[in-house]
């Protein structure tokens, strides 16, 4: 093959790939679910007040390692 029959396939290939993304998209709108609001009796109501510290006794912090040991 030539360097003009290479660029051609190049664009042809190119081209065909445009199109597939675009039908892609097309599809990908179409199938997306409309937005509704929030269900009410699904929401969690989650209180203001400080948590108990008693919650994090014996816990390491994540990622960190333990607190009486030196990370590396």
């Amino acid at each position: 093959m030539s360097l003009q029959d290479d660029l051609s396939a190049v664009r042809r290939n190119l081209d065909e790939l445009s199109r597939k993304v675009e039908q892609l998209e097309q599809r990908a709108k179409r199938q997306q679910p409309t937005p509704s609001a929030p269900d009410p009796s699904r929401m969690v109501t989650i209180p203001d007040t400080p948590y108990d510290n008693a919650l994090w006794t014996d816990s390491d912090d994540e990622g960190l390692g333990a607190r009486d040991r030196r990370a590396p």
